[in-house]
């Protein structure tokens, strides 16, 4: 009876409780996510929105998915649950939590297959919802403004490098023979310098379980603009890998991940995150 009670009271994200402060700050990021057709890892939106642990996202998202019930009845709009897009590096679904928002069923007995085509069907719904701003609006929340014009007018007046530089060189070969330091097994060896159909070339690649995984990989002496440029590599190379793919009449499964040395700049973790980059910094490069 008290959760039934808490349900109703914090149902429309009014309150001065830390976790309903944090629910308004978060949904217009995933209103962000949503127009922009992809999902978020929990840790990534942790570290956009300033929260050091990303366990603590599961009280803000569950006000989050019960503002968006009460919203969705008394407006007789069917409201996709938007906190779906929020999932775990590892299982790529959402938490358990996400079952009493979504399924009928018992979430937690769904196989984890059942699970991707639960979570699937609610993803596309969200992606094709057009009210996303409509809502803010009703909670009197207001949409993320952004503005990277700047960022990115710099980024197509630099000229492009000559030559590769030793630094980039050797975290190359770093990374292709060090594949634990991305998370892949340590059984597997990398590939340098893999030309794709396009004649663009990707700096690394791994197969892994019918994966295949491109890195793109920029060393301590990249500055932002480089590795700005970096993450537009890495949307390419997904695309053309899973062209060859299709055209190989092979199931597209893939991962492009963007290997830094160095930190990723604070400015330019919005744009991976819209963007869906999975970008893995502050690597050692230990010789």
């Amino acid at each position: 009876m008290k959760q039934k009670t808490a349900q109703i009271a914090n149902s429309d994200l009014q309150g001065d409780k830390l976790y309903l402060q944090r629910a308004k700050e978060i949904l217009p990021y995933l209103v962000r996510q949503a127009k922009a057709g992809q999902h978020i890892f929990y840790s990534d939106l942790a570290q956009e929105i300033g929260i050091p642990n990303p366990r603590n996202l599961n009280y803000p998202l569950g006000a989050i998915g019960r503002a968006l019930k009460k919203l969705g009845k008394t407006t007789n709009q069917d409201i996709p649950q938007i906190q779906c897009l929020v999932i775990n590096k590892n299982t790529r679904l959402p938490g358990e939590g996400i079952g009493w928002f979504i399924s009928k069923s018992d979430y937690k007995k769904l196989t984890k297959s059942q699970k991707e085509q639960l979570v699937n069907s609610v993803l596309a719904k969200i992606y094709v919802f057009q009210k996303w701003e409509w809502v803010l609006q009703q909670l009197q929340l207001k949409p993320l403004v952004m503005d990277i014009r700047s960022t990115i007018e710099n980024l197509k007046n630099v000229k492009g490098n000559h030559g590769e530089s030793k630094f980039h060189l050797d975290f190359k070969n770093f990374i292709a023979n060090n594949p634990t330091v991305i998370g892949l097994p340590d059984k597997i060896i990398g590939k340098t310098e893999h030309k794709l159909m396009s004649a663009d070339i990707i700096d690394v690649v791994f197969n892994h379980d019918n994966t295949e995984i491109g890195v793109e990989v920029k060393s301590k002496i990249s500055n932002d603009d480089d590795i700005l440029r970096g993450i537009f590599q890495c949307v390419k190379y997904k695309h053309l890998i899973e062209a060859e793919q299709k055209l190989e009449n092979k199931q597209p499964d893939s991962r492009v991940i963007l290997a830094l040395e160095g930190q990723l700049p604070e400015k330019l973790i919005a744009v991976k995150n819209i963007l869906g980059i999975e970008v893995i910094d502050k690597i050692k490069n230990v010789k």
